[in-house]
């Protein structure tokens, strides 16, 4: 058998992504430095939170030492901080693991915003994609972690300076905790202050106040350590007892976000079912905002014992909220099949989920601007419930709010549309695009402007499902503007006393239906338009099937081999196009203008010619018909 002082320290490279990570933490200038002591405290709670997990299948994981705590020892002497818990600690493969490579989805784009804003997001990145612990390298040339898994008799080292690659060794029994994690940081020149009591004592209360671990402090190693937080759940708190900094404090340790709660969400439930809530909406998205598994944030706790944040105990369009659930409602050894078909913990999906929706409502009318920053953070994704929760649909489209061609720079609600809708409209129209710019210029748009017809600006890829399938608001049906007729005749516009007539010329019917039967291959249906106003063409879906944009969507998503023909619709008062239909003598004209006014409406509707080559070359004829 091999023994301990036989055994040679492991040398290993860092991944690339840890390496290049690295180099940015050490060369990067922060705002905020501080950052790594919270992060090192968030992953020590987190450790003992996990040991208390363990113990609850295997109480001897706990020993003699039943109590959770996180130690910081200082040694100005010698320029170093020891962060120690007594958690479940790590063995070497999870040692390698945890320290040696990032798991955690999203690190490039982390790495680029921190190379993007190296002069102010630093504290706003860090700790939101697995990173925190490198954070030390901000503040250490050199760190040495010990740790001893619960429960087994090895201790292992491991040690960088941070930059290249690490080494990984076993060490004695004696010179290990009995459990958990000892890490030491050898401190910069310039950073010594963070082995001062004052330094630590203030970065721990103002950002890791309401771990639910002790925290102890030592100001020289040997000394007799006293206490800094009591290890408080803040959600076992009353309302009225806690202040806006402490939510504050207590939301950046379970987000890892360092901007300000936009709503706090705390309430008891008694009843049927007993739990506790701590709900924040962030003040900003945070990066996994459109992670493609849609996962949510919000952590469940039984007894206060951390169990899992994979319970989905809010629908996913919520997802952007962070926070915990506490119950004593279910046992502490609450297995993954069980969570996923508790009806204890659906009913407490709904509470929680109504809670949340009603509070957001609240400062809807409330606190309007307030409101609106949650909207444009977090609209995009509200919206999805509207498609994916029929029993809320009602009340998410009441809360939304949108850009529509009568909301200027500002936004306008569902209900605000309806009271202002044109005597006899019986549908809200609304409009789906890229862009904001982009739908304000599209040609579709013209006739209802004119008449002075609301249409509703939807810019998120969202909106192409939910208005296929949302119910009827106040009586009106949802019809977009690109689809189906639009039956615009009824109403005058501003600067007419009656309403135009809907036939068109006889020169011009009779190039409409010339173009119908020339396009056939292209166009399910060539007809004159009651929507244009300035444009001399546009393409709209037919009646049934897919609105343009979802077709778009479904089709570069590989979900739609091939779209339908869409429907040319010609502008009979254009005067390009009164000049065609007069040219009853010039066929190859007509055959040539019937094509260019076919892509003209294609580019207006963002897409290319069918055919670039035969675009250039009937171009060109025209120009020298025009040109002689």
């Amino acid at each position: 058998m091999t023994t301990t002082a036989e055994m040679t320290a492991e040398s290993h490279v860092f991944e690339a992504d840890v390496a290049r990570l690295l180099h940015m933490m050490v060369h990067s200038v922060y705002s905020d430095k501080d950052v790594f002591l919270r992060e090192l405290i968030s992953n020590a709670a987190d450790a003992c939170e996990k040991l208390r997990y363990e113990a609850i299948a295997h109480p001897g994981l706990l020993a003699n030492d039943p109590d959770s705590r996180i130690l910081l020892t200082l040694d100005a002497d010698n320029g170093k901080l020891v962060v120690e818990d007594n958690g479940i600690g790590m063995s070497r493969d999870e040692m390698i693991e945890a320290l040696g490579t990032i798991a955690r989805s999203g690190t490039r784009a982390f790495m680029e915003r921190i190379e993007a804003n190296k002069q102010g997001e630093g504290a706003q990145l860090i700790g939101q994609f697995g990173v925190g612990f490198y954070s030390c390298f901000m503040v250490a040339d050199h760190v040495d972690v010990v740790s001893r898994r619960a429960g087994a008799e090895d201790a292992w080292l491991w040690s960088s300076d941070g930059k290249g690659g690490y080494s990984v060794s076993p060490v004695d029994a004696s010179a290990a905790p009995a459990r958990g994690t000892r890490i030491t940081l050898h401190l910069m020149e310039d950073a010594k202050s963070y082995a001062s009591r004052w330094t630590v004592e203030r970065i721990v209360k103002e950002q890791s106040g309401h771990v639910p671990v002790p925290i102890k402090i030592a100001e020289k190693p040997g000394e007799e350590a006293t206490q800094l937080t009591d290890g408080t759940a803040l959600w076992t708190k009353s309302k009225n007892d806690i202040t806006a900094e402490e939510y504050t404090d207590f939301y950046r340790g379970v987000s890892g976000q360092y901007d300000e709660p936009a709503l706090t969400v705390h309430f008891r439930a008694e009843g049927r079912h007993e739990y506790s809530a701590l709900a924040f909406v962030p003040g900003s998205q945070p990066f996994d905002l459109f992670d493609p598994d849609r996962k949510g944030r919000m952590k469940l706790y039984v007894k206060r014992v951390f169990i899992t944040d994979e319970a989905e105990l809010l629908p996913r369009y919520l997802r952007f909220v962070r926070g915990l659930v506490d119950t004593a409602d279910l046992p502490l050894n609450v297995s993954r099949e069980m969570i996923q078909e508790s009806a204890i913990l659906s009913a407490i999906r709904k509470g929680v989920t109504n809670r949340i929706i009603t509070a957001i409502e609240k400062q809807a009318e409330s606190d309007h601007d307030a409101f609106l920053k949650i909207w444009e953070n977090f609209g995009s994704l509200i919206k999805e419930g509207i498609y994916e929760d029929f029993e809320r649909r009602a009340q998410l489209l009441a809360l939304s709010r949108f850009r529509t061609t009568a909301s200027a720079d500002g936004y306008r609600s569902l209900a605000d549309y309806v009271k202002d809708v044109k005597e006899g409209q019986q549908a809200i129209y609304y409009l789906v695009g890229g862009s904001l710019e982009q739908l304000k210029a599209s040609p579709q748009l013209e006739g209802f402007r004119a008449r002075g017809i609301e249409v509703l600006l939807l810019t998120d890829s969202v909106d192409s499902f939910w208005v296929t399938n949302a119910p009827e608001f106040e009586g009106k049906s949802f019809k977009s503007i690109t689809q189906g007729s639009a039956d615009l005749t009824q109403f005058k516009k501003q600067d007419e006393d009656k309403p135009e007539s809907a036939t068109a010329p006889a020169d011009v019917q009779a190039f409409i239906d010339f173009a119908k039967e020339k396009l056939a291959d292209e166009v399910s249906d060539v007809r004159a338009s009651d929507r244009l106003i300035e444009s001399a063409v546009c393409l709209v879906a037919s009646e049934q099937g897919y609105d343009r944009q979802l077709e778009k969507i479904l089709q570069g998503a590989g979900r739609l081999q091939s779209g339908a023909k869409p429907i040319l619709e010609v502008n009979m008062e254009h005067p390009v196009v009164k000049a065609i239909a007069a040219k009853i003598d010039a066929p190859s004209l007509r055959d040539d203008a019937a094509f260019l006014l076919l892509d003209q409406a294609r580019v207006l509707d963002g897409d290319k010619p069918a055919d670039p080559r035969a675009f250039a070359e009937r171009l060109v004829r025209v120009m020298e018909k025009a040109l002689r």
